[in-house]
């Protein structure tokens, strides 16, 4: 980290926020759209540092926390198939169900194998012929791309017993869910990178265009994201609403048009329930007919019971910026990153496990 750079900016965003506080009559309150993004600004120390002069919420950039109880238990219910194996990143397998985890039936003796790629599950699919293996595929459009490959991949050299069970989510139709919400006080947002990699810029427009809230696409270093947080207030001082694209060492207009068209081959947009928010119209990604031999949930049938959230659990109020960590009444004193109640806290990315880790409130 560049230490003078880092002061510089930090005076700068004191500056800037007192004159922001003069023209709103109150802190200003932006909000961050991205898990890697929390956890950057926790570890950091910026939410502690700028909380007297700005709120900094978290919004619903953790996938693993995004995922709905019902995704979760059908997960579970997958585990359970007799000659199944589950492939899955490993934040996954800790999230509690309703009634029971993944990580508990791999201790009951379900077979459930961590890796770190879908290609790595795709390499386990051809070296146990005689076993099912169905990859988890979680995450957002940073994610889908190498899912969609590993399929093409499967489908290219035969293998068989690869399929996926796909609760992919995108990113705009659930910033469009969070801007639709009356309740929603956010005077700017710090869009993902990652995301924005492949999706490009211009995906992001309407958030300025039109709901006239400020945006900015940064990256993932202190620098980028107090940088972002800068072209915030300037835009907010200056009675401007832009989406801006401050990574652009990454991101570009259109995107990377090659992972698009990847996803494009495999999925298409289909409505989706996310934690907290429920139904989002056109937010998920299903299999096309055309690659239903790869979709788990088309391969093998599964009972799922009737989902419940962990009882006390605020994650859905959490991801949705309406209350922070500390405010829910579990945080820190029965969820916590050992023993955690709800997904929030599993995960490296969620918001309740930044703020735990790192000493927020």
């Amino acid at each position: 980290m560049n230490i003078e750079l880092s002061k510089k900016l930090l005076d700068q965003l004191i500056k800037l926020s007192g004159t922001v506080s003069d023209k709103l009559g109150r802190r200003v309150t932006l909000m961050e759209v991205c898990g890697t993004h929390t956890t950057a600004i926790s570890k950091s120390g910026l939410r502690g540092l700028l909380s007297p002069y700005m709120e900094l919420l978290s919004g619903p950039g953790c996938p693993v926390c995004v995922t709905d109880q019902t995704d979760i238990d059908r997960m579970i219910a997958f585990a359970r198939l007799p000659g199944v194996v589950i492939a899955s990143f490993g934040d996954m397998i800790r999230v509690p169900g309703t009634y029971t985890s993944l990580e508990v039936e791999r201790a009951r003796g379900a077979g459930i194998e961590i890796c770190y790629s879908p290609h790595e599950a795709l390499s386990y699919a051809a070296q146990h012929i005689d076993k099912e293996s169905v990859f988890l595929g979680v995450g957002f459009e940073t994610t889908a791309p190498a899912v969609a490959l590993s399929v093409m991949e499967a489908k290219a050299l035969g293998i068989k017993n690869y399929s996926v069970l796909s609760v992919h989510k995108l990113v705009p139709p659930a910033m469009k869910a969070l801007l639709a919400d009356p309740e929603l006080n956010v005077d700017g947002f710090i869009l993902p990178g990652h995301v924005s990699v492949i999706t490009g810029r211009k995906t992001f427009d309407f958030i300025a265009s039109e709901y006239g809230i400020p945006a900015v696409i940064t990256g993932f270093e202190t620098v980028d994201i107090m940088e972002a947080i800068a072209l915030l207030l300037k835009q907010i001082v200056d009675k401007k609403a832009q989406t801006i694209n401050g990574y652009t060492r990454l991101v570009s207009e259109e995107g990377n048009i090659r992972a698009k068209k990847a996803i494009e081959e495999i999925f298409e947009p289909q409505d989706a329930l996310w934690r907290g928010f429920g139904l989002i119209p056109e937010s998920g990604l299903v299999f096309k007919k055309a690659y239903a031999d790869f979709d788990a949930a088309a391969r093998f049938y599964v009972e799922v019971p009737n989902a419940l959230p962990p009882e006390g659990c605020s994650c859905g109020e959490v991801l949705k910026g309406k209350i922070k960590p500390g405010q829910c009444p579990l945080f820190s004193i029965v969820c916590t990153p050992s023993d955690p109640i709800g997904p929030c806290m599993v995960s490296s990315e969620g918001a309740c496990a930044a703020y735990f880790n790192y000493g927020d409130e």
